[in-house]
């Protein structure tokens, strides 16, 4: 076991492979559960599915994430413990929220309780906001108040893009490989680990959501708010790093806040373009329609695996962009990454816009 461990310390990324293994061998048994015990979602309104599905996928990649953490990464255990409760108890919130869909409300208390083991019990927080408006180090409370508002942002976020096989999946698995790269080059292999095991439990979520065919299975909210809170932790330690400057100065990203914002442009820009549409509208903003980005490419006549691989795509360009700009100051890239997801959805409203004139 300690040869192994060693393998996986020098070369972080096999815990893909691990926490891939054990992703495999437990989906089955997860997907058994489900269907046993009805913990299976019905088409309504709102979805395009048929049949009834087993919506708990995120059981499975809890389990196979926190195996191989446990597994590889023991050394910091104790130093996660409070995470490890922030992760129980939105695992809990999400898994309740599948069954009998709790009100708004309670929800949002879940995840600010989760929030608090993270932020405030565990300390890992957005402490710095790098020069951006002349401001560097922040005060506790200040510090405090802007981690709990980006961590919520970030995980309803991620929430709400989940709507089309693969696609909130998909989008997870670009940014821990994206957080893991970075942590494994500048030195912190616990949470290389740590994302590259990610990376392998949302794969065989991924394999099974979009070519499960009779074994398909939904992520729930069980899924991506656990997916929510663990990029919210990358990218609080991927600011940190740069605030610190503790990273080599080749690898030292400036405007590391903008960069993040970047990585996760497509459900943070739909979520603030949606829910602005909802308050203009008159509507509460958390009041569900099919107004996301992924509705729209659906309504251009795209099918699910195509919007995925447009999302994808997309991503990797405003990835592209961040590396690009992460010396650049930190207004002028998210500038830059707000208009041209400003202009690429434009471009999409024109061609749904052609398409239902198409059908009269």
């Amino acid at each position: 076991m300690s040869y192994i461990n060693n393998i996986i310390h020098n070369y972080p990324f096999f815990s893909i492979l691990v926490s891939f293994l054990i992703g495999l061998s437990f989906m089955p048994l997860v997907i058994n559960i489900a269907k046993s015990r009805n913990f299976v979602v019905k088409p309504n309104k709102r979805t395009s599915h048929e049949g009834v599905i087993p919506n708990i996928g995120g059981i499975n990649i809890f389990i196979s994430f926190l195996l191989t953490v446990f597994l590889f990464s023991y050394g910091i255990i104790s130093e996660l413990q409070f995470q490890i409760v922030g992760i129980f108890i939105i695992l809990i919130v999400g898994f309740v929220d599948d069954l009998i869909d709790i009100k708004p409300f309670w929800k949002l208390l879940g995840e600010l309780s989760s929030a608090f083991f993270l932020i405030v019990v565990s300390d890992v927080r957005l402490t710095h906001l790098h020069g951006f408006l002349g401001i560097n180090e922040l005060s506790l409370a200040i510090s405090y108040l802007l981690s709990f508002f980006v961590f919520i942002v970030i995980m309803n976020s991620l929430n709400l893009i989940d709507g089309v096989d693969g696609l909130a999946s998909g989008l997870g698995i670009l940014y821990s490989l994206f957080f893991a790269a970075y942590f494994q080059i500048t030195g912190e292999i616990n949470m290389a680990i740590s994302a590259y095991a990610m990376v392998g439990s949302l794969f065989v979520f991924f394999l099974y959501n979009v070519f499960g065919g009779k074994r398909k299975i939904f992520m729930g909210d069980s899924g991506s708010l656990l997916l929510g809170y663990m990029i919210a932790y990358y990218v609080f330690e991927f600011c940190d790093l740069n605030a610190s400057k503790s990273v080599a100065p080749e690898y030292f990203m400036s405007a590391a806040p903008a960069v993040a914002i970047c990585v996760l442009s497509v459900p943070l820009f739909d979520t603030l373009r949606v829910m602005s549409t909802r308050i203009k509208k008159g509507v509460s903003p958390f009041h569900p329609d099919k107004n996301h980005i992924h509705h729209l490419l659906l309504k251009s006549g795209m099918k699910h695996r195509q919007v995925t691989f447009v999302l994808l795509c997309v991503s990797l360009l405003f990835i592209g962009l961040g590396l690009i700009g992460r010396n650049w100051s930190i207004g002028i890239l998210v500038i830059t990454a707000f208009t041209i997801a400003s202009i690429l959805t434009y471009a999409l409203w024109r061609m749904v816009d052609r398409k239902q004139l198409k059908k009269l």
